[in-house]
């Protein structure tokens, strides 16, 4: 039987995040392991990617519960924000046309006006973190469920990606390998900031 290996396929494509703001919402719960999933999105996104590290905005939340509703007021708030701010950029677009010079020898105002800036406003794809451990109670179940619910609702609802980075492990082991913090575990952070990129190039593309 042909060896089977557990887990995504990289895309085929070159997934190049250099023009993306993706924001990264983590609980505080089980912070230490939910911490290296986070590192893990990020370096991911950054080195494999190319999002610059500027265009990475991390907030917290207590659990996991609370990601739905955060990640939904993060990008709404973030897109008015983007619509004030285009709005400012017009009009400075129609001062600046009144005052145009026609001096050859004019200095550009940046010492580097092709160095890449950081983006202000929307943001392309949106990670949520968190890690469940089923306890001695029912609680575990209805967090999962509504965790999942949610944030495939915020997704769907928002039109921007949202990626699951939540984990609904059944005990502490399940979650250190998952985090990459045993031997041979593996840190599927990695594979939920590849995915951010990925979904937000999805989205932006035209067919």
């Amino acid at each position: 039987m042909e060896h089977f290996e557990k887990g995504v396929t990289p895309s085929d494509k070159q997934l190049n995040g250099s023009d993306l703001r993706v924001l990264i919402v983590h609980t505080r719960w089980n912070l230490p392991i939910v911490e290296a999933l986070v590192k893990g999105a990020k370096e991911t996104m950054i080195s494999k990617h190319n999002v610059l590290a500027e265009n990475i905005v991390i907030e917290s939340v207590p659990g996991a519960y609370e990601l739905p509703f955060a990640a939904k007021a993060l990008i709404q708030s973030a897109q008015t924000q983007g619509s004030s701010a285009s709005s400012d950029l017009l009009a400075s677009a129609t001062d600046l046309l009144g005052d145009l010079t026609t001096s050859a020898d004019k200095k550009p105002d940046s010492p580097n006006p092709g160095a890449k800036k950081a983006k202000k406003g929307a943001f392309d794809a949106v990670i949520c973190v968190g890690v469940l451990i089923k306890g001695s109670t029912m609680h575990f179940e209805y967090i999962c469920e509504a965790v999942s619910q949610g944030i495939m609702r915020v997704g769907l609802d928002s039109n921007i990606p949202v990626i699951f980075g939540v984990l609904t492990c059944l005990n502490d082991e399940q979650a250190h390998n998952r985090a990459g913090l045993v031997p041979n575990g593996h840190n599927h952070g990695e594979d939920w900031g590849s995915a951010a990129v990925e979904m937000a190039l999805v989205k932006n593309r035209a067919l």
